[in-house]
């Protein structure tokens, strides 16, 4: 077991992470990221990305990782190979972190960026299929179902949201529910409804997700949630949109969240309610949840946690001569 000490301590390895180290050790702040189960985060299983800017031809996801973790190391970050399991943020800072390999983390200042997960459904070929013709975000892969056949599970803000943009694409979006009333805000529903692009199943589950010859999805299994009986519908790409699960349970009662586990943050600002605990990224973001989002967020919290530590040593220079000058 070993004590890592740093100005800045990075939890969490994708984007937002990877930006905040990149810009902390650029600062000469010498951050320690903690890559996590997941080194890369989602974009890791992700394998093709068009909308991430400055690259004009299709790159893959892993490799947008591999070279964002290299110029991080290359600036002067330090990467662990360790999950945090135990955090102490009322005593800091020095902010304190365990992590599963038994070593304690020391930072003077947090950057919590350790993501969300979308939520799937648990059918038979949805991860099979990954990339393959189904996907969890509409935003990042609707692009290459132009003109083509796809389908929205999901009744939510969300699934409405994405049936809506994936028309921009194709003429022919089918939202998938289970229930025969959709939990979306009215006013979302209305646009549903009145567009010639978009088709609602009620009542409705997905069973399987089945692959056609050349291993792509070809057709889901649904199965009737009043009556039972099965039918099939043939999709070129589905999109799963039941919501995200932000990686928040180390943080429980120890810093202020949403409803659905994001972090509280100070609107426009990656701030949390602790001052030198930032969150970057999807812990933080259930709109947008966009890798440059993600990007950006982690450039504001490594800025802001330069300033914050440079306002911390002013504080302290000054305290000892104000107490010279009361002793005189």
């Amino acid at each position: 077991m070993a004590t890592h000490h740093t100005k800045m301590l990075i939890i969490g390895s994708g984007p937002a992470g990877y930006s905040a180290a990149i810009y902390a050790a650029r600062a000469m702040m010498e951050p320690i990221v903690v890559q996590g189960l997941q080194p890369g985060g989602q974009l890791t299983i992700t394998t093709e990305v068009e909308n991430y800017p400055g690259f004009r031809d299709v790159i893959q996801g892993p490799w947008l990782m591999e070279e964002m973790k290299a110029q991080a190391e290359h600036v002067g970050t330090r990467m662990m190979w360790d999950t945090i399991v135990s955090v102490d943020l009322e005593n800091g800072p020095p902010f304190r972190a365990i992590g599963d390999s038994g070593d304690e983390y020391i930072g003077e200042t947090l950057v919590i960026a350790t993501g969300a997960q979308a939520k799937w459904l648990g059918a038979p070929g949805e991860q099979e299929l990954g990339g393959k013709g189904v996907s969890a975000c509409a935003t990042c892969d609707g692009f290459f179902y132009r003109g083509k056949k796809v389908a929205v599970i999901g009744g939510g803000n969300t699934a409405v949201e994405e049936a809506l943009y994936l028309t921009n694409h194709s003429d022919d979006v089918t939202l998938i529910h289970r229930r025969d009333e959709l939990r979306a805000e009215k006013i979302l529903q209305n646009r549903l409804f009145k567009s010639e692009k978009t088709n609602v199943l009620w009542n409705k589950t997905v069973k399987s997700f089945e692959a056609g010859e050349d291993g792509t999805l070809d057709h889901l299994v649904l199965e009737d949630t009043v009556t039972g009986e099965t039918s099939t519908l043939e999709v070129d790409g589905a999109f799963v949109a039941i919501g995200h699960a932000p990686a928040t349970e180390l943080f429980k009662g120890k810093l202020a969240m949403d409803d659905a586990g994001y972090l509280d943050v100070e609107p426009g600002t990656p701030k949390t309610a602790i001052p030198g605990v930032f969150a970057a990224g999807d812990v933080a973001d259930h709109t947008y949840r966009q890798a440059v989002t993600a990007a950006g967020m982690g450039c504001m919290a490594a800025l802001d946690g330069e300033k914050f530590l440079a306002a911390r040593e002013d504080t302290m220079e000054e305290a000892p001569q104000e107490t010279a000058e009361a002793a005189e």
